[in-house]
C-alpha cells in the first residue's frame, strides 16, 4: 500500500492539518503503489465552482465538488511509478489530480441532508479523491462500488451519516 498525500492550503476550524492527517492515512490503505500519491484541494466560493463546471464540463451551474485526474484508467490497478515518470511533483509524489470544493454548497447540503457539516466536506473529499483514483458513478454498478469506497474511507475515519 501507498502513502497518501493531500495539498491543502487553506484551513479552518471545519477542516485543519489534523483532518489532513487522518483523511491521508485512511485513503493510503485503498490504492497500490510503488510511489506515494498526492490529491491536491482546493476550496472555492460558488462563482468560481460555477466557472469551472462550465470551463471544463459545459454545465452552467453551480456544484459541490469537481475532480480534475490525471491519470486514466487506474481504478483498482496497482500505480507504478515507471509508467508515470512525468506526474511526479517536486516532492517526489505522484500527482493524481485536483479537486475543487464549494464550502457553501457543502454548507448547504449538510442542512439538506440532515448531517454535519464536517461529514459534508469528509464525504466530497473523499468522493473528489476516489474521482482522481479512477472511480465513477454514471452507471449502478459503478455508483455502488464507489459508494461502498467512500463509506469504508468515512467508516475508517469515523465519520458516519449520523454525525450532527
Amino acid at each position: 500500500m501507498s502513502k497518501f498525500y493531500l495539498y491543502c492550503e487553506e484551513f479552518s476550524d471545519e477542516f485543519n492539518q489534523k483532518h489532513i492527517k487522518k483523511l491521508q492515512r485512511a485513503v493510503s490503505g485503498c490504492v497500490k503503489s510503488n510511489i506515494p500519491l498526492a490529491i491536491e484541494v482546493v476550496f472555492v466560493d460558488e462563482a468560481e465552482i460555477r466557472r469551472l463546471n462550465d470551463e471544463q464540463r459545459h454545465v452552467d451551474s453551480v456544484t459541490d465538488v469537481l475532480s480534475f485526474p490525471t491519470l486514466d484508467d487506474i481504478k483498482g490497478k496497482k500505480i507504478d511509478k515507471r509508467e508515470h515518470l512525468d506526474e511526479i511533483d517536486e516532492n517526489g509524489n505522484l500527482l493524481l489530480g485536483s479537486i475543487a470544493v464549494c464550502i457553501q454548497r457543502a454548507k448547504e447540503q449538510a442542512i439538506e441532508y440532515g448531517h454535519s457539516y464536517n461529514r459534508e466536506l469528509h464525504y466530497l473529499i473523499v468522493h473528489g479523491i476516489l474521482h482522481c483514483l479512477g472511480y465513477d458513478h454514471m452507471e449502478e454498478d459503478e455508483k455502488a462500488e464507489m459508494r461502498e469506497k467512500e463509506e469504508l474511507i468515512l467508516k475508517k475515519l469515523k465519520i458516519t451519516r449520523e454525525d450532527s
